[in-house]
């Protein structure tokens, strides 16, 4: 059952929501978002149909995306897989994060799911554990950016079919391990992720 009740939409905070996807494949970029709206001002069949992104049917996130979109101020940022690489994928990630939220403009409280705040920024941040089921405009994010990862790991596994991408969109699923042994890496393929696995 969803989380969100819009008989208690004023409930909700008015917030910056902001969460990422991506952070445990073995290839591709780590995205983010960040979004903001009113609980209370958009639409309440969007607010009850929000949720954890792994818990929203694609066809449901690919219908959800442009009404977020529409209803809610919304900036996605990436930590491309060079960056993944370079600093490691929790700075990687928490470096788009910041990069989104100043994008976005907003002055507001930041609430960010999982256990990590965002360095650097002028604003107050506050770590949610299991944010995405308590905070609409986290679960929001997490539809927005697990819409955008999908799309884009689909379009590249037009040009590298032998990893299936367009099922497993980069994470480490038996046929994209069995790829990786059989071709080695593709260039977005994460080198910290993917060691053992084929040529460099």
């Amino acid at each position: 059952m969803p989380p969100f009740d819009p008989v208690r939409a004023s409930d909700y905070p008015t917030a910056i929501g902001c969460d990422e996807v991506g952070r445990g494949a073995l290839c591709g970029p780590v995205v983010v978002a960040a979004v903001h709206f009113e609980p209370a001002a958009i639409p309440p069949e969007l607010l009850a149909a929000l949720d954890d992104s792994k818990r929203v049917p694609e066809p449901l996130r690919e219908a959800l995306t442009p009404l977020i979109h529409r209803h809610a101020r919304v900036v996605v940022a990436a930590g491309s897989r060079a960056l993944v690489d370079r600093i490691n994928v929790r700075a990687a990630t928490l470096d788009a994060m910041r990069r989104a939220v100043t994008r976005l403009g907003i002055d507001g409280t930041v609430l960010v799911d999982g256990r990590d705040i965002i360095p650097g920024l002028d604003l107050p941040c506050r770590a949610v554990i299991g944010g995405d089921r308590l905070v609409p405009q986290i679960a929001a994010a997490s539809i927005v950016a697990k819409t955008f990862r999908d799309r884009l790991m689909r379009v590249l596994a037009r040009r590298y079919p032998d990893y299936a991408w367009e099922r497993n969109v980069g994470y480490g699923t038996a046929v994209h391990r069995a790829g990786l042994l059989a071709r080695g890496r593709s260039p977005h393929h994460r080198l910290t992720f993917t060691r053992g696995f084929g040529a460099v």
